[in-house]
């Protein structure tokens, strides 16, 4: 009997980090699980999971930033999932440098070790914001990069580089760039657990950023599965290609209040906060997803609703030690 594959996955402390790993472990293979180091030993998301999976998972703590960190993640390894990085939009007005140091450079160390270990498949992840505002709908990955945040830039520097990597090395790269992922562990930087966790702790009036804005809301297991579907698909379909995850569909962050208060059974009152508000030239105001081509490839497809999400996240919320996880009273960035 042949042993399990090995997949190493950066960012596996993260929010689709750790459902990656869950749905990686349930496909049956072994995971090397990056966290970055911290002095505390925190596995974050990691430490929630089931002791079955975690005899499936080797937890290593290390930093995409440093090279040997990636060099020892990556040996070995049948497959190596890329998900470090610095994600929230309104930390990057701040702190771009940390952007670039992490989603490019991290990036690169991710690349060049792969590139030295002759590892059979990397899969890179972006993101929609790349695309910045929708000018053509619904967007194809054939749509213009148009980077209106730093953390977009970043993500773009990213996916280039990856993109040269392919052509200049033949590194058996496939780009996975999901629209918005939505689910269980998600961070408050996000508008639907910022809306669930406040109305979890008790409050009715809800501070938020512009209700204006469209999103395509993918379930985060479908967002893993997609990432499984391209990372075992044959080469000839992925490799050297970048793939839309997204549902198709759309909804403006205010319709989107109103469908979370309905599924919580909660009247809300709903306020807007200026400083979670973006500058005006960096605001996406519509992204919705055209994931045609990686439904041809691979024949995934979303299989939850958006309403279906929501009900499993406000389950999450609703349970008294994942809310104890969460700061509900303050503006998370």
């Amino acid at each position: 009997m042949n042993a399990p594959s090995l997949a190493a996955v950066t960012g596996a402390e993260g929010f689709i980090g750790s459902h990656l790993t869950e749905a990686l472990v349930a496909a049956g293979h072994r995971v090397r699980a990056m966290a970055q180091y911290n002095s505390f030993s925190s596995y974050g998301w990691l430490e929630t999971l089931s002791p079955a999976v975690l005899d499936q998972v080797e937890i290593v703590l290390g930093d995409v930033r440093d090279p040997g960190s990636v060099r020892h993640l990556v040996e070995g390894a049948d497959s190596v999932y890329h998900l470090a990085a610095l994600i929230a939009i309104p930390y990057s007005y701040r702190a771009p440098h940390s952007y670039v140091d992490t989603n490019v450079t991290g990036t690169l160390n991710v690349l060049e070790a792969v590139r030295a270990a002759g590892t059979p498949r990397l899969v890179h992840t972006s993101t929609s914001e790349t695309y910045g505002t929708a000018q053509t709908v619904p967007i194809t990955e054939d749509h213009p990069i148009n980077t209106q945040s730093p953390y977009a830039a970043s993500k773009a520097g990213g996916d280039r580089l990856a993109d040269s990597y392919h052509a200049s090395f033949d590194t058996p790269v496939v780009t996975l760039r999901p629209f918005n992922t939505f689910g269980p562990r998600q961070s408050m930087r996000a508008v639907i657990p910022t809306v669930i966790g406040q109305v979890a702790a008790g409050e009715r009036t809800i501070t938020l950023g512009d209700l204006r804005p469209t999103r395509d809301f993918t379930f985060v297991k479908d967002t893993a599965q997609a990432f499984l579907a391209v990372g075992s698909a044959p080469a000839e379909r992925v490799v050297g290609r970048t793939f839309n995850a997204g549902t198709g569909g759309e909804i403006s962050v205010g319709d989107l209040v109103a469908l979370i208060g309905k599924v919580m059974d909660t009247a809300l009152d709903v306020r807007e906060d200026t400083q979670r508000l973006r500058p005006a030239n960096s605001e996406v105001m519509r992204l919705v997803a055209d994931a045609g081509r990686l439904r041809a490839a691979t024949g995934w497809s979303p299989a939850h609703s958006l309403e279906e999400g929501l009900a499993q996240t406000v389950e999450f919320f609703r349970e008294p030690g994942n809310l104890a996880r969460y700061k509900t009273g303050i503006y998370n960035i």
